[in-house]
């Protein structure tokens, strides 16, 4: 009996093993796009990018235009693959990550976008979260582990469907779909050509967000992970417009056109944040990663039970793998750190690449006394200020760009050392590491000085683009190209590792002075 046993599991086995040998990971960002294309060991084959235009109407409105991060999808995820020399045969699935919260509503029937993409910056709809009484604000943070706040995408819906003529007549005849961009490639990715009569586009086109990104819209139900009637109604959402709740990791559907991708299966959803977590490894509970991007973004799993938080953190869904139970997260969320680097060099002219800036930074031994508040649109975590804005205190003459470059740096430290600090108060248990990927990671004065403000140490990945490593970890999940989640913990591997060098006394005076120059930038915002 175990001999017939074992011959049908290794048949069993054979006809489900993947015969395709790579995964495709769509990495939508706040700045870029971008498709990497990863082999079983989780190590880059190839990859493309193509960054897409930020829209500012008006101060504190940030918005994309979707149908261009359409194209420049279907272009960076068709060049990888001929950059790789592949074709869709050796696919074995495609997954998606994603800038969370960002909002757009399109036409159901059409494909067109009512409106541009409204990005998770943006802070246009202040008054629609002033305008929420105490007990209803209770009610958000309560069943979505998420306070009020013009980051999440309720309000930015409800804006679109309050500011745009027509739109929420069509919303509420059910003309309409919502989705964070996840949901709009996935619906776009999954249907027929736009001109083409026969095919019926709203059965054809999946419209899905997974629970990562649901759990970020004021809208989901944590402990149900479903969407709440009682939300949708206290911002007036018509709950036609809202996509199916999936995991973070199962088949969804397959790409329909697109070239060499045609017919590969989409098979995972993470939102950025959390796909980078999940590329980090940090599946167990007390571990946590910190991404540094256009913003910075710090998660530490809680296991299988949402941690409210008391320090102004996020509680979140970390992900949820087929029909296995969800694993949540604390998270901090800080507006900005390098799109601060970005201003330097686009608005300001400090020189000419991103890079640049750690080469002027070490021009000089210190920052001259300088300190940089980037509140832009406010302040997230852990202060919650949205009418704080950015500023740069302690200017004398003695300061040159150089200073203000390092000061720039400083301030990316300064606001996770506050994030980590209210993390170990909720959790109760100090950090003792931390483990650090996105585009910043590159900067080793950053890294230095963000260990020596932590007081730990501070590691690096072999393979440092953790987002788009989650996506394709959780694709090769759904598809069984990985075996499962002790596999893709196997795969980890250490990069670097910054060790702290400064004294306590050090690196706290700095930190103080940090918090006065922050506490200056409170209330500038007044209303009109």
């Amino acid at each position: 009996m175990d001999s017939l046993a074992n011959t049908l599991a290794g048949q069993f086995a054979k006809l489900t093993k993947p015969r395709r040998g790579y995964v495709v990971a769509i990495d939508q960002g706040t700045t870029s796009t971008r498709a990497i294309i990863f082999n079983a060991k989780g190590e880059i084959e190839a990859t493309s990018q193509m960054e897409h235009k930020q829209i500012f109407p008006r101060p504190g409105w940030v918005e994309h235009d979707a149908e261009e991060i359409l194209r420049h999808t279907r272009r960076v995820m068709a060049d990888a693959i001929t950059i790789a020399d592949l074709s869709g045969e050796d696919i074995a699935a495609i997954g998606i990550t994603n800038q969370r919260e960002t909002t757009v509503i399109w036409d159901r029937a059409t494909g067109k976008p009512v409106y541009n993409a409204i990005v998770w910056q943006d802070t246009r709809t202040d008054k629609i979260v002033a305008s929420l009484d105490e007990e209803t604000q209770q009610m958000f943070r309560e069943r979505t582990g998420l306070p009020a706040s013009t980051y999440f995408s309720g309000p930015k819906i409800r804006w679109i469907l309050d500011n745009v003529d027509g739109v929420r007549e069509r919303a509420e005849r059910g003309e309409l779909a919502f989705g964070t961009m996840d949901s709009w490639l996935v619906w776009e990715l999954t249907r027929h050509s736009r001109r083409s009569p026969q095919n019926n586009h709203r059965r054809s086109a999946k419209h899905v967000t997974d629970v990562t990104n649901a759990s970020r819209t004021m809208l989901m139900d944590l402990r149900t992970q479903q969407w709440d009637e009682e939300l949708c109604a206290a911002l007036d959402i018509p709950m036609s417009l809202l996509p199916d709740i999936v995991s973070s990791s199962e088949v969804i559907g397959s790409v329909k056109r697109y070239g060499p991708a045609h017919g590969v299966a989409i098979a995972g959803i993470l939102g950025d944040q959390q796909a980078a977590a999940f590329g980090q490894a940090c599946l167990n509970p007390g571990e946590a990663k910190n991404t540094y991007g256009t913003g910075n973004f710090l998660l530490l799993n809680t296991g299988r039970q949402p941690q409210w938080s008391t320090h102004g953190l996020l509680t979140t869904v970390a992900y949820r793998l087929g029909n296995q139970p969800a694993s949540f997260a604390l998270e901090g969320s800080i507006a900005v750190t390098g799109s601060l680097v970005q201003w330097l060099r686009d608005n300001m002219g400090f020189f000419n690449s991103a890079e640049e800036v750690e080469t002027l930074a070490r021009s000089v031994d210190d920052n001259g006394g300088c300190y940089v508040v980037p509140a832009f649109s406010g302040l997230l975590a852990p202060r919650w200020r949205p009418e704080a804005r950015g500023a740069i205190v302690g200017l004398t003459r003695y300061v040159t760009k150089a200073h203000i470059a390092r000061a720039a740096l400083e301030a990316t430290a300064f606001q996770t050392r506050e994030v980590v600090e209210a993390m170990n108060a909720d959790s109760g248990v100090p950090l003792k590491s931390l483990r650090v990927d996105g585009g910043m990671v590159a900067n080793s004065l950053l890294m230095q000085f963000q260990a020596d403000q932590l007081g730990v140490p501070v590691t690096v990945p072999k393979v440092p683009e953790t987002t788009a490593l989650g996506a394709a970890y959780a694709a090769g999940l759904a598809v069984g190209f990985y075996s499962g989640v002790e596999e893709i913990r196997a795969l980890w591997q250490e990069r670097d590792t910054y060790h702290p060098h400064s004294t306590a006394s050090e690196r706290d005076e700095a930190f103080r002075q940090w918090n006065r120059a922050v506490e200056r930038t409170y209330g500038w915002a007044e209303d009109k």
